[in-house]
């Protein structure tokens, strides 16, 4: 049925664009009014998009009765929270499929591989064209002159060639040698990590690391760093102790030497008064002194036989203790023994354990001569924890971490950086030219 309007509405007159002349450039077809076409065509991309048209379908696919009721409604008045506008962004999906993201092949696209330079049929080698100049001349096949093509190129070094292709002119040139890889390469890098398991390229973070960590975590890993840091200067501090200390009693050696050669000079200054006849004790001295008698042969024997008692208790002692040293050797080879087993089976058990290695404890023999770099102390300090990323300030260098990363993992050896290289040495000399001259 038609909606009856109410008699006080008069109808009004069907709406139309003003255009008051055609004659002026704003008549002109880029200046005509096309908005609603525009957005009729966007109300049918849209349409597209959610599923079809809605004036092309039928009513059943536009409609349904519900009998049944939507279970889902009472689910959603029963929510506390209201859903994430990124949740509802990716929810949402169109009808229209994607763009396909494979490359389609082009007329100049090709598949990397050059193909094979064909021959030419029309080629005439240089024998034949000598040939054929004979004849041409009047001269007969037997007295042309066979021209062999080079087969060996002697400035081509990277060609293995076998010994009986090679030209007898060209003998004194030097062999060449197949490049052979190293045995070493072959081997397995030794990690530096104490347990003796592989460090990964790339190690996890911890949760002590995150900008905004937990109180746990991050207290534990301050702790940890505070006390590495604490025995450090303790290090420094008793080293500085045992300088001082040695420092002092240098200094009072050297007193005590100077002390030594003041008493000695003034000894030799008495000695000197003494015998200018200052000091004179040897006036009243009698000599009453015994010569010594001839030893009997009962003496003698009796010192015989001390001397080879004496001799026998010495080689006994000698005897004990090479035993009691025996002894001890073997109870330290039953040490070591026990210990090298039991680090091999810590170590089986290490390798068999899927956990990674750790950087912080590495085992003190190492590649080369020169010490590891020590690793950067990644900590913020309480009072430097941010609320937010944006407040965050970026630390660390990537490339150290992975240069010390290469070294704790065995793939390379320490060396010491060298700034700037070793020029040689120039010598300038000026030419007498004015020497070189001729007597006319």
């Amino acid at each position: 049925m038609p909606i009856i309007k109410p008699a006080s509405v008069a109808p009004g007159a069907p709406a139309q664009h003003k255009q008051p002349s055609r004659k002026g450039k704003k008549a002109w077809r880029k200046n005509v009014d096309v908005t609603e076409i525009q957005e009729g065509l966007e109300e049918v991309r849209e349409e597209i998009i959610k599923g079809g048209v809605i004036a092309e379908k039928d009513s059943a696919d536009l409609f349904q009765i519900d009998t049944a009721g939507d279970i889902s409604i009472p689910k959603k008045f029963l929510k506390s929270s209201k859903p994430l506008k990124a949740d509802e962004i990716i929810a949402q999906r169109s009808a229209i499929p994607a763009v396909s993201m494979r490359k389609r092949p082009g007329d100049k696209t090709t598949d990397g591989i050059i193909q094979p330079k064909r021959q030419r049929t029309s080629y005439v080698t240089h024998k034949e064209l000598t040939r054929l100049r004979n004849i041409a001349d009047g001269r007969g096949a037997q007295t042309t002159v066979e021209v062999t093509e080079a087969s060996y190129d002697p400035w081509d070094v990277q060609k293995d060639i076998e010994e009986s292709a090679i030209d007898p002119r060209f003998t004194f040139l030097p062999k060449s040698k197949k490049k052979v890889a190293p045995e070493t390469l072959k081997q397995k890098p030794i990690s530096l990590a104490a347990s003796g398991k592989e460090i990964p390229a790339v190690r996890k973070p911890e949760g002590g690391y995150s900008y905004n960590p937990m109180y746990e975590e991050y207290e534990e890993r301050l702790m940890t760093a505070g006390e590495k840091e604490l025995a450090a200067e303790q290090k420094r501090i008793d080293a500085k102790e045992a300088e001082r200390v040695k420092q002092e009693a240098s200094a009072k050696s050297a007193a005590e030497a100077d002390a030594a050669e003041a008493r000695a000079d003034l000894s030799e200054w008495e000695e000197d008064s003494a015998w200018e006849g200052f000091e004179s004790g040897t006036e009243d001295v009698k000599l009453n002194a015994k010569r010594p008698e001839r030893k009997t042969q009962v003496q003698r024997n009796k010192i015989k036989r001390r001397k080879e008692e004496e001799r026998k208790a010495k080689m006994a002692a000698n005897e004990k203790k090479k035993i009691e040293q025996a002894a001890h050797i073997k109870k330290i080879a039953k040490v070591v023994a026990e210990k090298e087993e039991a680090k091999k089976l810590a170590l089986v058990s290490n390798n068999d354990d899927s956990s990674e290695g750790d950087d912080l404890e590495l085992r003190r023999r190492k590649l080369g001569k020169i010490l590891l770099p020590e690793k950067d102390l990644e900590l913020v300090l309480p009072d430097e924890l941010q609320e937010s990323l944006r407040l965050l300030k970026p630390e660390g260098n990537l490339l150290k971490d992975r240069y010390r990363n290469l070294l704790v993992r065995g793939k390379l050896e320490c060396r010491r950086p060298i700034a700037f290289h070793k020029k040689p040495k120039r010598k300038a000399t000026e030419k007498w030219t004015h020497k070189d001259f001729m007597l006319h």
